[in-house]
């Protein structure tokens, strides 16, 4: 699942693994700061040389940088029988797509600009970073349209939640290739 800054993408794959026993979250790596109240398992929180020793032996399935942070995913261990879910930005699905099969790309996007600022503004990013991430948005709004096997609208938790639990059974049972 891909998506800007404030679509809700932690916030609906929380409740997607919760309902879904079959489904393993992949915990990204990050050199950002934890945010005030963000648990602390959302992310492997490392440090920048940390970050790019991992990525220079060939770590992660795919990264990043968004506005001078890095992001990254190791590649995944889940337990036999799981399907991956990976929480990451455009510029990952991209990665991915190219390197995995098969693969659903979802873009989930904020119902509007204003609750994509709000949400932003509620996990305790500042006015700047609000700015800067609502206008990366825009471009990975553009981008992720292109990639995407389909696009879902997160302006209700519920329905969010029932409709990516139908794009994934339906995946599910199409024939792997």
């Amino acid at each position: 699942m891909s998506g800007p800054g404030g679509a809700g993408k932690g916030t609906v794959i929380r409740r997607l693994v919760e309902r879904d026993p079959l489904l393993w979250l992949s915990r990204s790596w990050t050199t950002r700061a934890r945010r005030p109240g963000e648990d602390e398992g959302a992310y492997t929180f490392v440090t920048k040389d940390a970050f790019l020793e991992h990525a220079k032996a060939g770590g992660f399935l795919e990264w990043a940088t968004v506005l001078g942070e890095y992001y990254g995913t190791p590649y995944p261990d889940a337990p036999p029988g799981h399907d991956v879910v990976l929480e990451i930005d455009v510029q990952g699905a991209e990665q991915v797509l190219e390197r995995c099969s098969p693969v659903v790309c979802v873009l989930l996007v904020p119902p509007s600009r204003e609750d994509q600022e709000r949400r932003l503004r509620g996990r305790g990013d500042s006015e700047d970073h609000v700015g800067r991430r609502v206008e990366l948005g825009e471009l990975e709004l553009e981008r992720g349209r292109r990639i995407a096997d389909a696009i879902v609208v997160n302006d209700d938790l519920d329905e969010t939640v029932d409709g990516l639990a139908a794009i994934i059974e339906a995946a599910r049972r199409e024939p792997k290739g």
